[in-house]
Formats: C-alpha cells, sequence, structure tokens
C-alpha cells in the first residue's frame, strides 16, 4: 500500500473517530440533559455548576465535531475520502465516548448518572449496551475497508 493510501486511511478514521465522538458527546447533552433534564456534566454542587459544565462539555462536543469536519473537507479536497471507513470511524469514536461516558464517568468517578431513579441499572446497561454495539460496528467496518484496500493493491 502507499504511503499516502495509509495516510489516507488513517485521516479517515480519525475524521470519524472525532465527528462520531462530537456527534454522540452533542446527542447525549441536548436530549439528556437539556431536553429531558436527566443530569448535568457535573452533578456534584449547584445547578449553576452543572450548568456551567454542560456548556463546557457542549464546546467540547462541536469542537470534536468541527475537527472531524475539517479533516473530512480535506479528504474530500484531495480524493482520499473513503466513506465506509469513515463510518466505521464514527461509530467507533461514538461507541468509545458512550462507553467512557456509562463506565467511567457514571460509574467509577460518579459525576453523574444517566438518570436518578431507584432501578438505574436498566438504563446503564441499556447505554453500555449500545456503546458495544457501537464500537463492534465501527471495528467490524474498519476492518473490511482494511481488507478491501489491500486486495485492491494486490490486484
Amino acid at each position: 500500500m502507499s504511503t499516502e493510501m495509509n495516510q489516507y486511511m488513517v485521516r479517515n478514521l480519525w475524521s470519524g473517530i472525532l465527528f462520531g465522538l462530537g456527534l454522540v458527546a452533542f446527542f447525549d447533552e441536548t436530549v439528556f440533559h437539556q431536553l429531558l433534564h436527566w443530569h448535568h456534566f457535573y452533578d456534584k454542587s449547584t445547578l449553576s455548576i452543572g450548568l456551567v459544565s454542560d456548556g463546557l462539555f457542549h464546546a467540547f462536543s462541536w469542537f470534536a465535531t468541527i475537527g472531524g469536519l475539517f479533516l473530512l473537507a480535506d479528504l474530500k479536497r484531495r480524493d482520499g475520502f473513503l466513506l465506509k471507513r469513515w463510518i466505521g470511524g464514527v461509530f467507533l469514536g461514538g461507541g468509545v465516548f458512550q462507553l467512557y461516558d456509562g463506565t467511567i464517568q457514571h460509574k467509577l468517578m460518579k459525576i453523574h448518572q444517566i438518570r436518578y431513579v431507584d432501578h438505574v441499572i436498566i438504563y446503564d446497561v441499556i447505554w453500555n449496551s449500545l456503546a458495544i454495539i457501537m464500537v463492534l460496528v465501527g471495528i467490524l467496518l474498519i476492518r473490511q475497508t482494511k481488507t478491501l484496500r489491500s486486495q485492491q493493491t494486490n490486484a
């Protein structure tokens, strides 16, 4: 595989990962924090601190999303965009973020829960199961593009 093609494959992956991470973080912030009011990014203090933490979290999600889109635009300009690999990166980035949120932030750091109810385990299982599915779909798509690209190079 040429060095240029290898760079495009890596850039497609990172563009997708950043976009997926930002997209899932944005969805989390918008739906669970703002619309449903289930929690804030940081719930161990006052409501004001919770709202400020949500704002910082929202800014982070947009920086990741925009960074991924800048990489995507560069790939399109250079004719190096690989849709399937990029989508694999989106699933991987979104899934890893969600799994990190559900395990590290919710359970280890305990900075917030998905929802403050008696049977939170139901929410945890659904949240983390969806994250694992997203990671597995991402890995599958990424592996397929690696195989396809090596077959095209050998042909």
